[in-house]
């Protein structure tokens, strides 16, 4: 009889809220994003263009540091016999060939031989400083982008909000429709200025965290590379 009771008052309930009209900003609106977008106003343009620029860096640096990444263990193997058998040459030709950091690191410590062993440890160093300064160019304008958008953000929040309030004084309608109906839509600002600002922080530490790897690999070979001239010493 209760569950009976309980039923009914539910049916009675949705049918009277089925007649009630619909009050504008609930359900019956349709809040879509890009309306949202461009209601956020002249801020959205810098927001816009440090998203662009990001993702451009990203990705070109990406596939770069990605090439630089490559194995180099073929090459690494192919100096070593050219030198073993003498041929210095063939091992200068080889390295000039691959077209890459670790090559360009070897060629100049192949033309130093004949030199002190700090010399060519020296010259060595000074083309992968210049190599990893290649690979690490333009990823600071990330993390620039990812210290400013949310700026860009809150500034065009805070111009919105004294907006709000300018319109007040001159209206003198302090209605909660009228603050929140135009809040909200500022506040996209905020939440598109963040979201560049998170992409492009997580996309400058991929970055930082590839051109790490690389580095290590290429402090590896060039170890490997110097116990290879000294071999023949011991």
């Amino acid at each position: 009889m209760l569950l009976a009771q309980i039923t009914d008052t539910v049916h009675k309930l949705a049918d009277t809220a089925k007649n009630l009209p619909l009050v504008p900003g609930q359900a019956g609106d349709e809040l879509r994003f890009g309306d949202l977008l461009i209601k956020g106003g002249w801020v959205m343009v810098p927001i816009g263009f440090l998203a662009v620029l990001g993702l451009v860096i990203f990705f070109e640096r990406y596939f770069t540091i990605r090439k630089a990444a490559k194995d180099e263990s073929n090459l690494m193997s192919q100096v070593r016999t050219s030198i073993l058998t003498g041929k210095l040459e063939s091992a200068i030709a080889i390295c000039r060939n691959s077209n890459s950091p670790l090559g360009r690191m070897l060629q100049k410590g192949l033309l130093r031989i004949g030199r002190p062993i700090k010399d060519i440890e020296g010259a060595i160093e000074n083309v992968g400083k210049l190599e990893v300064s290649k690979l690490e160019k333009n990823i600071s304008i990330l993390g620039i982008v990812a210290g400013i958008a949310p700026m860009f953000g809150f500034l065009g929040t805070i111009a919105g909000v004294i907006k709000i309030f300018y319109d007040i004084s001159k209206t003198d309608n302090i209605s909660m429709g009228v603050i929140s109906g135009g809040l909200y839509v500022k506040m996209v600002t905020s939440a598109a200025g963040l979201m560049v600002g998170i992409v492009a922080y997580v996309c400058y530490h991929i970055l930082m965290i590839m051109v790490d790897k690389v580095i290590l690999k290429l402090e590896t070979d060039a170890i490997e590379f110097i116990d290879l001239l000294e071999e023949p010493s011991k």
